[in-house]
């Protein structure tokens, strides 16, 4: 159906404060386009990612980034000296 790799952007721009998660699918012409439609719904609803660009081929062939924001988590566990 689709491959997909998780990777994060660029360390400059993680510097800068942009810090998403990035998943490139690409999605077989051979595949309806309702189909990639309820693919990409799910990835939304049950991975949290969003559409971040498209690229159709002259093929058909779809190549699609869904990107999502890294959640830090800070622990409140930590020691206060007092």
């Amino acid at each position: 159906m689709a491959i997909g790799q998780t990777r994060t952007k660029r360390p400059d721009w993680v510097a800068q404060g942009g810090q998403y998660e990035y998943r490139v699918l690409r999605i077989p012409a051979a595949t309806s386009r309702n189909d990639a439609r309820r693919m990409l719904t799910e990835q939304a609803e049950l991975g949290r990612w969003e559409l971040s660009r498209t690229l159709l081929f002259a093929g058909g062939e779809r190549k699609v980034w869904l990107r999502r924001k890294i959640i830090r988590v800070r622990s409140t566990l930590t020691e206060t000296s007092g």
